[in-house]
């Protein structure tokens, strides 16, 4: 029984579409925070002198609002994965729900 639940699942094309835009959009998500975080590594790395300069005439350096945008730009990514989950893939797993118990 178990097994023949699981084969209706794969097969459902709202199933097969679900996957293929939650893993791309996945991906572009990880993809950005990649480049987002390890920018900010590299920046650490390779241009400390850019990061320890201040940015007016108070003791604020570059390096601490360029480390606050990794920090919001983090939650702001979650939030449109969570947002996008919300709406779209729980349209997509209703449907595919429904689908089966009918």
């Amino acid at each position: 029984m178990q097994d023949d639940l699981v084969q209706k699942i794969k097969h459902d094309p709202n199933y097969q579409q679900l996957v293929r835009q939650r893993s791309r959009f996945g991906w572009i998500l990880t993809a950005l925070m990649m480049v987002v975080y390890y920018g900010y590594i590299l920046l650490i790395a390779f241009d400390k002198e850019f990061l320890a300069k201040k940015t007016g005439d108070g003791v604020m350096t570059w390096g601490m609002p360029i480390g606050l945008f990794v920090i919001v730009f983090t939650v702001l990514v979650t939030g449109v994965y969570v947002r996008r989950a919300n709406s779209r893939y729980d349209e997509l797993t209703q449907a595919i729900h429904d689908k089966v118990k009918a």
